[in-house]
């Protein structure tokens, strides 16, 4: 029997007393508990340890357990690990003993409000108005855009900042493992794709929705992360005629991001040559928009490079259409 929203709610102001201050506010993008008596908060992108804490790892774990019941997802020694979220849309990652034999640990990456749009980036020094001016050309022109970065590093936000440039009078199809996009556009169409239950049924995994996508006649396609097949299908549909597609892979450079690009293809269950496949890529993927974390925790796009092509000798051809320097807020 499901637990009803409204008694959810009331549940977690309960049982996650402890962290409910940081689920209220847009300061703090991150809640890590390492165990029940250890929580840090990231706020512009630093880390702070709080003075907050759980009362045992009984009550924590009291807390998880109802998280997964509400969801619907199994969490004991058997299946130690869960993903879920919270009634705000906040993202739960956690990992109970014995794989985490020090306690549970969680990780809560917190649903933001109000996305951030380009004007707002700019204001944060995370972009000029030269590369603001840059990717709206590239997002009016339907290129096909892949946004590159590591873990919290903002290529969520960035995305969903670019998705909402997209004209008013097209229909765009969202595919997340969550759903955390906040496109500001009128016609959007969300799916989330669906875990299995204990016996395996029920399952909906991203190539499934965007192979259903591809007949719900999108004019743009926004895929929240390419993490494993799905890649090949995406470069397919992009060398066939759908433009202007927009996703994020974990990447460094944005070379690294066409070479991931090739191994999640890979992990497809079509054989396809790689150096078809490098074609392919080459041929699909025209922007790759590079974002990354400072050492003083502030976010920034540092490449928005052009893909021009692939060959045996050189590789992947890219030019950098914009690159920024090392120091924080100097553009080259």
């Amino acid at each position: 029997m499901s637990i009803p929203p409204h008694v959810f709610d009331q549940t977690v102001a309960q049982l996650f007393a402890p962290i409910v201050p940081f689920l209220k506010t847009d300061e703090v993008s991150e809640i890590m508990i390492n165990g029940h008596d250890e929580i840090y908060v990231e706020k512009d992108g630093r880390l702070y340890l709080t003075g907050s804490t759980f009362a045992s790892q009984h009550a924590l774990m009291s807390a998880l357990r109802n998280l997964s019941q509400f969801v619907g997802r199994e969490l004991n020694q058997r299946q130690p690990i869960m993903e879920a979220r919270l009634p705000d849309g906040s993202r739960v990652e956690a990992i109970i003993p014995p794989a985490s034999p020090g306690g549970p640990v969680v990780s809560i990456r917190r649903f933001r409000q109000k996305q951030l749009t380009l004007s707002q980036l700019i204001e944060f020094g995370a972009i000029s108005q030269a590369t603001s001016d840059l990717l709206r050309s590239v997002i009016a022109r339907r290129d096909n855009v892949i946004v590159a970065g590591g873990s919290g590093s903002g290529k969520t936000s960035l995305l969903n900042a670019l998705a909402s440039l997209v004209p008013v009078g097209e229909r765009i199809v969202v595919i997340e493992d969550s759903v955390e996009l906040q496109v500001a556009l009128p016609h959007v169409v969300q799916l989330e794709a669906q875990p299995a239950d204990v016996r395996g049924r029920g399952g909906v995994s991203i190539r499934e929705l965007f192979t259903a996508t591809l007949r719900m006649r999108p004019d743009r396609i926004v895929i929240g992360e390419i993490r494993a097949g799905e890649a090949l299908d995406l470069i397919q549909a992009m060398t066939s005629g759908h433009r202007g597609c927009l996703s994020t892979v974990h990447a460094t450079l944005p070379i690294d991001t066409l070479t991931r690009l090739e191994t999640m293809a890979l992990m497809s269950d079509v054989d396809v040559p790689l150096t078809v496949l490098r074609a392919q890529i080459a041929s699909a993927i025209d922007i790759v928009v590079q974002v990354s974390r400072q050492s003083d925790g502030s976010r920034c796009v540092t490449h928005v490079s052009e893909v021009l092509g692939h060959d045996r000798e050189d590789g992947y051809r890219i030019c950098h259409l914009f690159e920024r320097y090392a120091e924080p807020g100097v553009d080259v």
